[in-house]
């Protein structure tokens, strides 16, 4: 279907982890729904681990255009995405997205569409938008409570975040330096970025939970900041699943927690350690999903204590890889989320009404955590001085929010949320929608 017969078309592109282009894909169903056409744009190994939630429903408004890097030493095709990308090789493929520049400038002039929606740190995409004079609108992917401190610490200002709640310990804010030059651009310092880009932001966000931060970065970015919603992917075919739907059945109501710390983060075995003697002495049953580099991969037995799975038996269940996480957490017997507090992370969890049970481990993630536990969501998985994980914190924390008295109000505050936000989910992209027309009718 061409473009031309839709009421708007819209070109994304998002950073190269699933983290970012999986609300990418949410927000371009949404507008899809909405009359909208929109091509996709991503490295061919990214676009093939989607191509199948497209589906027919979207095949006529969603596009998937290809993005092409440049071939660099060590950097093969499988690893143009930070889905199991070694660490070492992060800075290798953000030079490789910032040389497909031209790539994209390309695609913008034979598209031609409408409206391009980018990533955080993208300024080039501005730059060739504006040079053929279409509006470029950032999309950043993390809360506005995180991209607001971004700013606020790249303006290197003298004066104090002004909430003190959102606050960052000694080994996290040295683990923060380190992070910020694994961003996907080493050029422009995030506020220069942001200041660039159009005058809305779309923000992943509900303005239930995140409003005084929404406006503090509105009025430092001198911006109108959009909230799209929790952009939740939609669930997968039980069929596919059916071991852990199964196991997740026998299991009684609110009895279970769900232990996943994300797409790129790969535990240690240390860490691997203290996560599985936590999960072993709370008794309370769990979901595990462990990831390892690729080219790294080992037997989950290997991985974790000798006798482990015996130990545990029914209670635990452990996958290698990857679970469909949507899924697991709308599930009844689902009572609590053991989180790296990566941000779809934390949305999925407030959109099923799941409380957090929190491990951050690095750049957004204490903040996410420091913003679950003031709102009242979730609770925080104590660490020692150094920053690392203990078995009788985490131990402690799934107990509180699953089993103990202690933690009722953090299970009814995330009910609360939880009706809040999807209650307010169509309204929400409506606006989203009116906004972006209203960019094409002032080009």
């Amino acid at each position: 279907m061409e473009a031309k017969k839709h009421t708007m078309s819209v070109l994304m592109l998002p950073w190269l982890a699933h983290g970012h282009i999986n609300p990418f894909l949410e927000l371009a169903k949404n507008l899809a729904s909405k009359n909208f056409h929109i091509y996709l744009c991503s490295t061919l190994v990214n676009l093939n681990s989607i191509k199948k939630r497209v589906g027919e429903k979207y095949s006529e408004s969603i596009e998937l255009i290809e993005l092409h890097l440049p071939s660099l030493p060590d950097l093969p095709p499988h690893y143009h995405t930070t889905n199991g990308l070694p660490p070492h090789l992060m800075n290798t493929l953000k030079t490789a997205f910032e040389l497909a520049s031209p790539n994209f400038s390309k695609i913008l002039q034979t598209l031609r569409p409408d409206l391009v929606i980018h990533d955080y740190n993208q300024p080039w995409v501005t730059d060739s938008a504006s040079s053929m004079n279409i509006p470029a609108v950032q999309f950043p992917t993390f809360s506005a409570t995180v991209v607001a401190l971004s700013i606020h610490m790249s303006e290197n200002t003298m004066e104090k975040f002004p909430f003190p709640e959102i606050y960052l310990r000694e080994h996290e804010m040295i683990s923060l330096k380190k992070d910020i030059n694994e961003v996907p651009s080493k050029k422009f310092p995030y506020d220069e970025a942001i200041r660039r880009s159009h005058d809305i932001i779309l923000v992943k966000t509900c303005r239930d939970f995140e409003g005084k931060y929404i406006d503090y970065l509105s009025n430092l970015t001198s911006k109108k900041i959009v909230p799209v919603g929790s952009l939740v992917q939609e669930t997968m075919d039980q069929d596919d699943y059916k071991e852990i739907s199964q196991w997740l059945d026998k299991k009684e109501k609110s009895s279970s927690v769900f232990v996943s710390f994300g797409s790129e983060y790969f535990l240690s075995k240390e860490e691997i350690l203290a996560v599985a003697q936590g999960l072993e002495l709370s008794k309370v049953n769990f979901i595990w999903v462990i990831r390892f580099p690729q080219g790294e991969r080992m037997n989950i037995r290997d991985a974790l204590p000798k006798g482990y799975l015996e130990r545990v038996g029914e209670r635990g269940m452990v996958i290698e890889g990857w679970a469909p996480q949507a899924t697991i957490l709308q599930h009844p017997s689902i009572g609590g989320f053991v989180s790296h507090c990566g941000w779809s992370s934390f949305m999925e969890s407030m959109k099923f009404g799941v409380p957090i049970i929190s491990m951050p481990m690095h750049i957004d993630q204490p903040m996410n955590a420091r913003l679950v536990e003031y709102i009242g969501v979730g609770v925080e998985a104590a660490k020692d001085e150094d920053g690392k994980l203990q078995s009788e914190e985490i131990a402690k924390a799934i107990m509180e929010v699953v089993a103990e008295e202690s933690g009722e109000d953090v299970r009814k505050k995330v009910k609360e949320v939880s009706e809040k936000m999807n209650a307010k989910e169509d309204e929400e992209i409506d606006g989203v929608a009116e906004e972006l027309m209203a960019l094409r009718t002032n080009k």
